[in-house]
């Protein structure tokens, strides 16, 4: 079954995934958060996303599948506007020249849209005589 609760995720958006865990007989959610270098496979079934991020100086990357049962919640903390559709050019550079590389991007678009929409409705309508 898809997920119709999934944000807008591009290459060079910085998420957090939100993942099921479980050890033993607990289980817990387990947080991933970096950068994504691609989205695969559309907006199906098989659709994917992978995310890298730096740990004490090695990377790290997952693959994370959207509709995965196990996957509560995926939050998109920064947009950044890069010009690849995969970033696997990243994994050779420097955190600073990587950082160089993308331009960040405030996506507010749909609540301006809802704002105007608000003030053209409120905006006292003349009447053609």
């Amino acid at each position: 079954m898809l997920r119709t609760d999934l944000p807008e995720i591009r290459p060079g958006d910085t998420v957090r995934v939100y993942q099921k865990v479980k050890e033993g007989e607990k289980e817990r959610v387990a947080q991933f958060e970096g950068v994504v270098l691609a989205r695969k496979h559309g907006n199906g079934i098989t659709a994917t996303v992978t995310v890298r991020k730096v740990i004490e100086g090695i990377g790290v990357e997952r693959v994370f599948p959207l509709h995965l049962p196990t996957i509560t919640k995926i939050d998109v903390l920064r947009h950044s506007k890069v010009r690849r559709a995969k970033l696997y050019y990243i994994r050779d550079k420097a955190g600073r020249e990587v950082r160089k590389r993308m331009k960040q991007v405030w996506r507010e678009a749909a609540p301006a849209k809802e704002a105007i929409a608000q003030k053209a409705e409120e905006a006292p309508e003349v009447a053609a005589e």
